[in-house]
């Protein structure tokens, strides 16, 4: 009886250490949330018991479950450890290098583990990656040293069938079902605001509520008729005239380079001599301007969905990534791609990188790319130094290649380059640094320097490029954009005070072509509007959704989630928006909830024959 007794009483003293191990784990993973930092953990924590008990009890159940499965309970909890401390360490490194919390659509990247763990080089020090290995090694070696602790076969079958149970009703709670539950937890869904979301719900809560969240919410009034009031309304709109007249349909480029930024622009700080002088010699006889990217310092597949779509990432959910949340469940997507192919376009998308990153593999083909070549297809493969990444002269060249190779019908190339990816503290990924930077804090300064040295060697290979074009018979048409700004440290910005919303979301936009485009200014402008901005550089007519867009470009040039540009290319309050700015962002919104989760009406009425 005795012994039946104590048997008890370790199994729950047991239970007891795996929930307080629970409330470890929950409280490392919503300091590293916060930037580890500890002290608002525990506020945060103090301030919202509920839902740091609640969370603490999925841990609790998952450790559970880890139990059941490993006869060993020191073994199960090391796994959920383990798991719990790498996963920690994403969030800081993602929220430290891009200023956004991990969401689950992000463990889709988990396919291409050995990709981000080259992207991580040089992001933790060896000290680090040191001191972990030998606690790992240390905990493992104590699971096996320890006294065996196991539970019964009953007991393990009780717990795993509980900790499923949990797991079920946690996620299904998060996601909504029991909005009883929720309330007495204190729990908002602040989708439109993620950030908001996981600092107030805990990363926990708002991590599962992202589980289950659409795009975009249905507008209201949704429905045929609405969307073919609003076909009629922009498909009866006149033609812009074109903005240059080549002798036949010409190629038409796109180059989405990564990272590319004017870093010129960053007056506090002294370069021995200027890293882009092509470009800003083609800024003085072409078109150019700035791009307002929806995202900085990364996710460079939301920039390449508002530029191949048109849609805006303005409109949708606070950290949506449509590549990898929707556009792989679409069987078609009208986009620039599709738009050129039904006016007898080619159409080739190159990005010299793994082709699974961000399901390009899939969304590709269903845009309507009839081609896609990878870095493993590519047969100029060029590094500048120690790094991975094929250099972007590589990309230039076999760019110039398919251009020559092209024959008989125009080609739409869309080129996604990947050189000056960060991170920068190496100083070797380029070969070497050449332009010194003064004025910035020494600890700093090598990544600086080795960021300018990529684009001096990008600025190099777009000189390239424009020279191969001018070689061809046919017209063609390049239009250059950086998708976002280098993920540098954030001090360099802040002593740079370059800590203005428009500011850290401007790249640089410049058209080339071998034929005559003037040098009319760009001003600043979203990426959704880079295909209409092509098709009139390239003197082809424009469907209805085409006349919607550049209706909308007239008014609201600019759209970002934080900053909003209205005609001249003035900053705008979006709660003080005149009447026909709310109008148009409404036939905006509507288009896009229709192509993105609603019934596809627009497909035939905005992009379809005589739209």
């Amino acid at each position: 009886m005795k012994s039946k007794f104590r048997r008890s009483i370790r199994y729950l003293s047991t239970l007891l250490g795996l929930y307080g191990f629970g409330m470890i784990i929950h409280f490392y993973i919503q300091a590293s949330a916060l930037g580890f930092d500890a002290g608002a953990a525990w506020d945060w924590a103090a301030g919202q018991l509920p839902m740091f008990f609640w969370g603490s009890t999925f841990f609790f159940f998952l450790l559970c479950g880890a139990a059941a499965l490993f006869r060993n309970v020191y073994g199960g909890s090391l796994l959920v450890g383990a798991v719990a401390g790498l996963t920690g360490l994403a969030v800081y490194e993602k929220m430290k290098a891009t200023g956004e919390p991990l969401f689950p659509w992000d463990l889709m990247q988990l396919k291409n583990m050995s990709e981000m763990v080259s992207m991580a080089d040089g992001l933790f020090s060896p000290v680090v990656l040191i001191l972990t290995a030998l606690v790992l090694a240390g905990l493992g070696w104590l699971t096996f040293k320890l006294p065996k602790l196991r539970f019964p076969l009953v007991l393990r079958v009780a717990l795993a069938a509980a900790s499923i149970t949990a797991v079920a009703l946690f996620v299904q709670t998060a996601g909504g079902k029991y909005p009883a539950l929720l309330d007495k937890l204190s729990y908002q869904n602040i989708f439109w605001d993620q950030k908001a979301n996981y600092r107030y719900n805990g990363f926990v809560l708002a991590f599962a509520s992202n589980l289950n969240q659409t795009l975009i919410d249905e507008p209201e009034g949704y429905g045929r008729e609405a969307v073919e009031a609003i076909a009629e309304r922009y498909g009866s709109l006149p033609e812009a005239p074109p903005a240059a007249s080549p002798s036949e349909p010409p190629n038409i480029v796109f180059v989405m380079n990564e990272a590319l930024f004017d870093a010129t622009r960053l007056t506090e700080y002294k370069l021995a001599e200027d890293p882009l002088p092509f470009w800003h010699g083609a800024q003085q006889s072409r078109p150019s301007g700035y791009v307002l990217s929806p995202e900085f310092g990364g996710s460079t597949a939301n920039v390449e969905f508002e530029a191949l779509t048109g849609l805006s990432m303005s409109l949708l959910h606070d950290g949506a990534v449509p590549f990898q949340q929707n556009l792989t469940k679409q069987t078609d997507l009208p986009s620039v791609v599709s738009i050129l192919k039904s006016r007898g376009y080619d159409a080739l998308a190159l990005h010299p990188y793994d082709k699974t990153f961000y399901s390009r593999n899939q969304v590709y083909p269903m845009l309507g790319f009839e081609r896609f070549i990878g870095q493993d297809d590519m047969k100029n493969r060029e590094w500048l130094g120690s790094r991975s990444y094929l250099s972007d002269m590589a990309a230039m060249k076999e760019a110039a290649q398919e251009l020559e190779k092209a024959d008989g019908k125009p080609l739409f190339l869309h080129l996604v380059t990947m050189q000056n990816h960060y991170p920068y503290t190496n100083k070797e990924i380029h070969g070497g640094n050449s332009i010194e930077a003064e004025g910035v804090d020494p600890a700093l300064k090598d990544q600086l320097e080795t960021y300018v040295e990529g684009i001096k060697q990008t600025d190099g290979a777009l000189r390239y490029l424009n020279e191969a074009i001018q070689k061809l018979d046919r017209p063609t048409l390049v239009v250059l954009w950086g998708d976002h700004l280098p993920g540098l440290p954030a001090k360099i910005y802040e002593d740079a005070g370059w800590t203005d919303e428009r500011l850290r979301h401007e790249t640089p936009l410049l058209l080339l072509a071998n034929y005559e485009l003037g040098r009319e200014p760009l001003g600043t402008i979203s990426p959704s509007f880079a295909g209409p901005l092509a098709l009139r550089y390239a003197g082809l007519p424009q469907p209805a959704f085409y006349k919607l867009l550049e209706a909308v470009r007239q008014q609201l040039p600019g759209l970002g989630k934080k900053v909003t540009l209205g005609a001249g290319g003035a900053a705008l309050d979006k709660a003080a928006l005149t009447e026909e700015q709310q109008r148009l962002l409404d036939d905006y919104r509507m288009i896009q909830f229709d192509l993105l989760e609603g019934q596809g009406y627009a497909k035939e009425l905005l992009f379809g024959e005589g739209s």
